[in-house]
């Protein structure tokens, strides 16, 4: 899994991640856990699978990192 920063949300219910490779998009619905989509913030720690999604590549199984 690969590893990164929370570096943009929006009220859409999608967000962005600075991840090892660049930024990386993710979508509410990729969000694991008991942590909600509504309960993320920018700036926390979390960690993903790179997927590839009908726009390129995005983020899924995302879960904050503790």
């Amino acid at each position: 899994m690969s590893q990164g920063t929370i570096k943009k949300l929006t009220d859409k219910g999608f967000g962005f991640i600075e991840g090892e490779r660049g930024d990386i998009f993710f979508h509410s619905s990729s969000v694991d856990g008991e942590v909600g989509f509504d309960s993320l913030r920018e700036g926390q720690q979390v960690e993903y699978t790179e997927g590839h999604g009908p726009k390129g590549p995005r983020a899924e199984n995302v879960k904050v990192l503790a």
